[in-house]
């Protein structure tokens, strides 16, 4: 099929990959053996399906199977069947186009509409790690007896765990996540074992039918952790990891291999989740228990099950379901934030931000609530995801059904059907649930308070409707090239160096930096500017009065390096700046007019960056200059 050259966006870069870390790092051996293939592409639903068996699921689990039996069952089945087929898109999406779902969402809609979509995003993001913190806490409490309090502290170090993993490559990270999910599945195998539950029950739990207005907000409660938004824009980029070949054939291949993924990893969840509520129906219903606290059904367990193993099992699968929930939310807060703003934030720093302004509710309503308060804030915490969830669904649905975006893989009638359907059925429960809950609360207020409620969900409902009709009234005005094809770009003007600054560490390190700012220098016909940067306590201090030894001797380790570029014909002259590195080469740069900087990595890791600070990275974003690093 012959290709298309597109135009790029003005404010779209050339080269911006979702994840670009791990993009297309995952080869797919092209020998004979489906197997083979299967595995190769296996992996991005089971990172997905960790955010569909997190500790706001079991809140949600356990309150239905407690409080209703085995009443809820089918909306846990009808929001399997949903997620099923809206994570099938979002892979589809990611595979055709080339872009994420954020991406699509900023190449789509005006600059203020995209930014409120992002804004909603993060809204659910924090309110899934909000989730994973109370979750793992109460797991660190029922194993090791710490408190909440402590246990919510404690999570804010996982940041570090996090780190680590993600130094091991995606393939690893998928097998740790693997690894955490089937400890979770196995710990309710066992304990489904012994709460011997009543199948015929259970079967009838699969018929349709909610009693009251009370099961109505858990089943809403339910739909929103099992399908959550974030998930569609991470799905959309996972896939993007592995090196599909841009051919109809190999998408074709791709979109088969990722719906299999989809339907073992989210069926998997969907028996967790079935397991948990399923565990709680045979147990604390029966017993005639309402459990209002996840530590309440831990306690629970021993006595109704007779063996001490299921609390023990209880409590090791929540913390294995918080930990591994939050790498997915970290991953997906990264493809959201660099795919709506093209703003790119070191993952740890992300995950402490995200992580952080999740802990200050989790606290403050552990100190005013307690422990019942942690567990109606867990609940209260899935119900914002599923509000959450018609902006990205809506979104989602139109892009995959849209011929100029995808080509022959758009979806066909009876494909566009359900997934209108499937967005109707989420916009309808929750409207639903809005009127429900703030025609009661709303009883009794004041009318200045009721107006302006009534106004918000009026704007909001609004905004809905806009983000519905708006690429039905208006042709999508930015078109993307998908990845790979060769894209048409105005004439770039011709452009020579002028001036040339290289960033001298005054070490044996010097040698490649040094030699690649000549050949640049030499092949553009600039002047080099050799700089270096004394940062002792003299320089800090007394900057040019400084006449200590350091500064001597550097002086003259770069009058020696000016001696050596005009040896190789490069005119040279130097620059010994005193104090912080970052300002004083940021203030160079500037005053200079350098065209082009030369550095050093210093190749630190981990500790070493924060023991002897880092440059390039936070000079690059100071300057407008480009910077070229050697190593």
């Amino acid at each position: 099929m012959a290709k298309k050259s597109l135009a790029v966006a003005a404010d779209s870069p050339l080269g911006s990959r979702s994840l670009h870390e791990v993009h297309g790092s995952v080869a797919i051996p092209h020998a004979p053996g489906a197997w083979r293939r299967l595995f190769a592409f296996a992996g991005p639903a089971y990172m997905v399906s960790v955010g569909y068996m997190d500790p706001g699921n079991w809140a949600t689990d356990i309150e239905g199977g407690s409080r209703f039996a085995y009443q809820l069952l089918w909306i846990l089945l009808l929001s399997n069947l949903m997620a099923v087929l809206l994570q099938t898109l979002s892979a589809r999406l990611g595979i055709v186009t080339g872009r994420d779902l954020a991406q699509g969402c900023r190449d789509t809609y005006p600059k203020p509409v995209a930014i409120a979509l992002w804004l909603l995003c993060e809204v659910a993001i924090g309110a899934c790690d909000l989730a994973e913190v109370l979750g793992t806490a109460i797991g660190l409490n029922l194993l090791f007896g710490v408190s909440l309090l402590t246990g919510v502290v404690i999570t804010a170090l996982d940041v570090f765990l996090l780190l680590a993993m993600q130094r091991l490559g995606i393939r690893r990270m998928e097998g740790i996540i693997l690894a955490m999910v089937a400890t979770v599945g196995g710990c309710f195998v066992f304990e489904i074992f012994l709460a011997k539950p009543e199948w015929g029950a259970v079967l009838s739990g699969l018929r349709p039918h909610l009693g009251s207005t009370e099961a109505l907000y858990v089943a809403i409660a339910m739909l929103g952790a099992t399908v959550m938004p974030h998930n569609l824009y991470l799905h959309s980029a996972l896939v993007q990891t592995r090196q599909v070949s841009r051919t109809p054939e190999g998408m074709r291949q791709a979109n088969r291999y990722n719906l299999v993924d989809s339907l073992v990893a989210l069926n998997c969840a969907f028996f967790v989740n079935a397991a948990i509520l399923v565990l709680a129906a045979a147990t604390f219903n029966r017993h005639g228990q309402a459990v209002t606290e996840l530590g309440q059904a831990h306690s629970l367990l021993a006595p109704l099950l007779g063996t001490s193993l299921a609390s023990a099992a209880f409590a090791v699968a929540l913390v294995c379901a918080g930990q591994s929930s939050t790498l997915t939310g970290t991953l997906a807060g990264q493809v959201v934030m660099e795919g709506f703003l093209q703003f790119r934030m070191r993952p740890w720093l992300r995950r402490l931000v995200t992580r952080l302004l999740a802990i200050i509710p989790a606290v403050l309503t552990i100190l005013f609530l307690g422990d019942r308060g942690s567990y109606k804030l867990l609940i209260l915490s899935q119900v914002i995801l599923s509000l959450q969830l018609p902006f990205a669904v809506i979104p989602l649905v139109q892009f995959t059904g849209d011929p100029r975006r995808m080509r022959e893989f758009a979806n066909g009638r009876w494909t566009k059907l359900l997934a209108w359907a499937t967005a109707a059925v989420i916009v309808g429960l929750n409207i639903k649930l809005v009127i429900g809950l703030t025609s009661e609360w709303m009883v009794g207020q004041p009318m200045l308070l009721r107006a302006g409620v009534v106004a918000f969900f009026a704007a909001t409902g609004l905004f809905l409707l806009y983000i519905t009709l708006h690429p039905l009234l208006r042709r999508a005005t930015r078109v993307v090239p998908e990845e790979g094809e060769p894209a048409v770009l105005t004439a770039l003007p011709a452009h020579a160096y002028r001036r040339i600054a290289v960033a001298l560490a005054a070490d044996a390190s010097d040698r490649p930096i040094l030699q690649h700012g000549l050949l640049l220098a030499r092949a553009s016909g600039a002047e080099l500017l050799l700089v270096h940067v004394a940062e002792g306590f003299g320089p800090r201090y007394f900057g040019h009065e400084s006449d200590d030894k350091e500064t001597q001797d550097d002086q003259r380790y770069l009058e020696s390096a000016r001696v050596e570029a005009e040896r190789a014909g490069v005119p040279a002259r130097t620059c010994l700046l005193y104090g912080a590195p970052v300002e004083e080469l940021a203030k160079m740069a500037e005053k200079e007019e350098v065209d082009l900087m030369v550095m050093g990595a210093h190749g630190h890791k981990l500790l070493g960056d924060v023991l002897f600070g880092s440059t390039v990275n936070p000079l690059r974003h100071r300057v407008r200059t480009p910077v070229l690093v050697v190593r």
